[in-house]
């Protein structure tokens, strides 16, 4: 079963806190509905900004616990490597889920110049 290693920060990125899970938006979905749960309300954790995608437990373990290590510079500087500027992952895996849902379609429309 697939497992996710993840980082989320508040919205001036003072705070990084590594979290791990099997279902991401799920878990992104509970950051966003208790945003108050781990910090206080000036550190609400809502942006997803670095994820991957282990194929076992075990794996993704291994990496949460390296990435709880890290210092802050050291997460940084992972976040910078796959998302420089520090965009919120989350808003894309959603569309993704939207696409892969079976029943749904997203049309593309065409502008022509007038």
């Amino acid at each position: 079963m697939k497992r996710y290693v993840f980082i989320v920060t508040d919205r001036n990125r003072n705070s990084l806190h590594v979290g791990m899970s099997s279902d991401l938006l799920k878990t992104v979905d509970f950051y966003r509905q208790m945003p108050n749960l781990f910090f206080d309300s000036a550190q609400q954790l809502t942006r997803l900004v670095y994820f991957e995608e282990l194929n076992n437990e075990e794996s993704a373990i291994q990496r949460f616990d390296i990435l709880s290590k890290y210092t802050r510079a050291q997460k940084e500087r992972v976040i910078r490597d796959v998302n420089p500027d520090w965009l919120d992952l989350s808003i894309g895996l959603e569309f993704e889920r939207i696409l892969r849902t079976p029943g749904m379609h997203v049309r593309a429309t065409t502008l022509r110049a007038a």
